[in-house]
């Protein structure tokens, strides 16, 4: 595996992304977006795991360079971040690892902030072919209602911020609007996917969800 660092033109000034190039390529490739916390030590360790499964990961980092060191911190930047802007850098990440990588088409993933804008992209940017956003914020259904790629949304059944409620809008407009969304719910507290996080991991339910989307990817990408 090969790290190396992307640099990215965006409308609002340079950024980089973090980029795992696996030994043996299976030629596709994934966009990884980051949580409230940003691109993280985590982040960077699940872009390894992909490459570690035979994808590039291209890990955009839509903070500029901070990491938060506590909830409050992240909170604010989250909130500081406008989606137009964390949008722009994905697009724009998406289009420098094309060309960087020579791959016409991505899949797309995140976490908490990063599934809220995976899903959001998906629905909005091109040069997307699959998505896999873990418990983020569900668009609006005038945006939900553009998505044509197929999608799977992970979800926790004891999540307090995309709670089970939220999840059921989802779900309504999947079939209202015949959307390819699968929706995957486990018995899980939000974040169960962050490893460095005793008191919400769930090794069971993160572990099949690996399994789950890395071979959504293979078929997909």
């Amino acid at each position: 595996m090969i790290d190396q660092i992307l640099t990215i033109a965006t409308a609002n000034g340079t950024t980089t992304a973090y980029v795992t190039l696996p030994d043996k390529s299976n030629g596709k490739a994934v966009i990884l977006i980051h949580e409230w916390w940003g691109l993280n030590a985590h982040i960077k360790d699940i872009a390894g795991r992909y490459a570690d499964e035979g994808f590039i990961a291209i890990a955009p980092d839509l903070y500029r360079g901070k990491v938060a060191t506590d909830s409050a911190e992240a909170s604010w930047m989250m909130g500081a971040l406008a989606v137009e802007d964390g949008l722009d850098t994905i697009s724009n990440a998406i289009a420098a690892a094309s060309a960087k990588f020579a791959i016409p088409h991505f899949g797309i993933s995140g976490y908490c902030m990063g599934g809220t804008f995976a899903l959001r992209a998906a629905c909005e940017l091109e040069g997307l072919s699959a998505a896999a956003p873990f418990y983020g914020d569900i668009p609006e259904e005038d945006i939900l209602k553009k998505l044509t790629v197929p999608t799977i949304f992970v979800s926790g059944t004891r999540d307090a911020w995309i709670n089970p409620e939220k999840v059921a809008t989802l779900e309504d407009a999947t079939e209202r609007f015949e959307l390819p969304v699968t929706s995957v719910k486990y018995d899980a507290d939000h974040a169960f996917f962050n490893d460095t996080r005793p008191e919400v991991y769930d090794a069971t339910a993160a572990g099949d969800a690996w399994a789950l989307i890395t071979g959504f990817f293979r078929d997909k990408l």
